[in-house]
């Protein structure tokens, strides 16, 4: 799916050369899928296994943690609905989202904002199914980071502190 939808990004911003798009499909999968989930994977366990486990209830059970691949499944799961906005919703809005309106603004910042705030939600439930952890509710705090951003951009638009996320990652991926 994501390398079906990078080559239709490609196509809709008319990358040069077949070489170009398979550069994006590569970075697609590499850097956003695999290399985001490697390392939220590995903060995610590192943070479990650290600082969440709850209370030993006696010496004769073996102590849990949190594996690695369940971390990364995790991730897996997390990233379908940021999949589903990202790549697939915004490419049909593109023409709305890749304007220099408020309007554009704001559905650009809220399909992001929206986005990895579900991706943080499903990491919050994914380690919360875990019965060995304890307060997993600090999975969840990202998304007030992400709400003080959200509301920074509206806020800040008049005075051109307003930031389009849809224009800034097509000027990443596609004008250099």
């Amino acid at each position: 799916m994501i390398v079906a939808s990078s080559i239709a990004y490609g196509l809709a911003f008319r990358v040069a050369s077949f070489s170009a798009i398979l550069g994006f499909v590569a970075k697609s999968v590499l850097v956003h899928w695999l290399g985001f989930g490697v390392i939220m994977a590995s903060f995610g366990r590192l943070i479990a296994n650290q600082h969440l486990m709850g209370a030993e209830r006696s010496t004769s059970h073996v102590r849990q943690t949190v594996e690695w691949l369940y971390a990364f499944d995790i991730h897996c799961n997390a990233f379908v609905p940021l999949f589903v906005l990202l790549y697939g919703v915004q490419f049909f809005l593109l023409p709305l989202v890749l304007g220099t309106s408020l309007l554009s603004l704001g559905i650009s910042n809220t399909l992001f904002a929206v986005a990895f705030g579900w991706y943080f939600y499903i990491t919050h439930l994914g380690y919360r199914a875990l019965p060995f952890l304890s307060n997993t509710e600090v999975f969840l705090f990202p998304i007030a980071a992400i709400l003080v951003l959200y509301v920074f951009n509206f806020v800040g638009y008049p005075f051109g502190l307003g930031w389009n996320a849809s224009r800034i990652i097509a000027y990443i991926y596609f004008e250099s």
